[in-house]
């Protein structure tokens, strides 16, 4: 059974963060979310979220998938050693990623970026530039490892897309 984890933290889009947990879960995937610690985490638009574990009990952990759901969490993780050595772990061990909206930001925190195909929101284009991606503004995109999408919209085609990659592996 494919195992995916979804990351979780204060101020992340509440869409962007329930959509993939559920619909990864629906589809039968092993689907656990963490956070940096074990407690109740409050989304942009008020929802109340209580990760399944703590990034300390995941962070040693290859996943088949990673989710970076967006609003404001990326900020805050990838200020957080453990979160960035997770995510370049799985870059460099090709398993996929799924970053939403804002969530570039942590991929670009983890040096994983230059030379990338990548969208998301276009508040943060400046910044994949700035990190050497190739930002092409699309609703979504995919480069090998990497699944990006703009926002809660263009997730549902992000997901989809997920969805085949990890039936098809």
């Amino acid at each position: 059974m494919k195992k995916i984890l979804v990351l979780l933290e204060e101020m992340v889009e509440d869409s962007e963060f329930l959509y993939p947990y559920l619909r990864l879960k629906e589809e039968g995937f092993d689907v656990v979310s963490a956070a940096p610690g074990k407690k109740q985490y409050r989304g942009k638009g008020g929802m109340v979220f209580t990760p399944d574990m703590s990034i300390d009990d995941v962070k040693d952990q290859l996943f088949d998938a990673l989710v970076v759901p967006g609003g404001y969490a990326p900020d805050r993780w990838r200020r957080d050693g453990k979160i960035l050595e997770l995510v370049k772990r799985h870059n460099e061990n090709g398993r996929l990623i799924a970053s939403i909206c804002h969530g570039p930001w942590l991929l670009i925190s983890a040096g994983i970026v230059r030379d990338r195909k990548l969208t998301a929101f276009h508040a943060i284009k400046d910044d994949l530039v700035n990190a050497g991606a190739n930002y092409t503004g699309e609703d979504t995109e995919e480069d090998g490892n990497l699944l990006t999408s703009t926002d809660p919209k263009s997730m549902l085609p992000m997901m989809r897309r997920l969805v085949q990659r990890l039936r098809a592996e």
